[in-house]
């Protein structure tokens, strides 16, 4: 089993266009959503954003690109535009960032369905449907319609990155390499339906063989999943690292999470003058700016007085403000 760190030169596998299409066909019982729940009003909200054809995602999505042209014209110092080109470009960028809104409203429910196959595993729904819907703004943002395929095959690789990432980070006490969790998922995925089809549980033979690697790899995934963590267990096919050393120490940030860290800081003074304080000091605990420890919504929520999902809601709002393009474009690189 292959698992992609990267979706550079992206070509949809058939078995994540089916994964896709599986995802946009898991519709909502509303009827058993309670009106007063926050996760249920979520949902349903979420539903009243119609799915879009793979026209019109192109239609959304060159709009988006004409937007971004235009703004660059705009930008540039060397060039001054008359009143009335002004205006037209200023337009072409209005409507390519309605465009890029509606492409991300779309697609809320594609969110929802893959947030849903990872609850109960440490993090609620609501976050994770958050840090998947952070996954489907970098997925918009990094589109190229151009070549065709489904904009859901392609946002869901992005969506799935970015909640497994979210659960390896702050879900277990010593943190596990992305790519090792989502080996974890698929392993419990495939004892699970195993199980199902055969009647009893599977031998790690017959695991290894679905999953196309060898009887000795799926043992330690399995033992990696079922029991404590060492931090001398070998990780790797060489086997010649150790789970600890991939486990961060706070003390010591490597020298480019710093660098990263001290430019995000500078990045985010330039564009701060648009939030009230509330919001500033929000996002700093959020993304780690003050100290470069990030903090739950949970943690945050505390140190307020206020619930998770008031942290969440002035977060967004503060992201909102920060979207516009003359400030996103500073800081989507460090933020997505």
């Amino acid at each position: 089993m292959h698992l992609s760190d990267s979706p550079h030169d992206y070509q949809p596998t058939s078995e994540a266009k089916e994964a896709a299409e599986r995802a946009e066909r898991m519709l909502l019982d509303l009827t058993t959503l309670n009106p007063d729940d926050t996760v249920g009003l979520y949902l349903m909200e979420s539903c009243h954003h119609p799915l879009l054809t793979a026209k019109q995602e192109g239609e959304l999505a060159a709009d988006m690109e004409a937007g971004l042209a235009a703004l660059d014209r705009l930008s540039c110092p060397t060039h001054s535009h008359p009143a009335e080109e002004r205006e037209r470009l200023q337009a072409i960028v209005r409507r390519g960032e309605i465009s890029r809104v509606k492409l991300i409203e779309s697609n809320y429910r594609l969110v929802i369905s893959i947030a849903k196959r990872y609850e109960g595993r440490g993090l609620p729904l609501l976050d994770l449907v958050q840090e998947g819907n952070i996954g489907l703004m970098r997925a918009v943002d990094k589109f190229n319609y151009h070549l065709g395929y489904k904009f859901s095959t392609y946002a869901t690789w992005w969506i799935r990155q970015a909640v497994t990432r979210a659960l390896a980070d702050q879900s277990r006490t010593i943190r596990v390499p992305v790519h090792m969790t989502e080996r974890l998922t698929a392993l419990k995925q495939t004892h699970r339906a195993m199980t199902q089809e055969l009647g009893r549980e599977p031998t790690i033979d017959e695991m290894a063989e679905r999953l196309e690697t060898t009887p000795d790899k799926v043992r330690m995934m399995w033992k990696v999943a079922q029991q404590p963590l060492s931090l001398e267990m070998p990780v790797g096919d060489g086997q010649e690292s150790s789970l600890g050393d991939f486990v961060e120490d706070d003390n010591l940030p490597a020298p480019n999470e710093q660098a990263s860290q001290q430019m995000l800081r500078e990045e985010f003074s330039r564009v701060f003058h648009s939030l009230d304080p509330r919001e500033v000091q929000i996002l700093q605990l959020r993304y780690g700016l003050k100290d470069g420890r990030s903090l739950t919504l949970e943690q945050v929520g505390k140190k307020y007085g206020l619930t998770r999902e008031r942290i969440r809601q002035i977060e967004l709002q503060a992201l909102r403000k920060l979207r516009h393009p003359s400030r996103s474009r500073r800081l989507k690189d460090y933020l997505l």
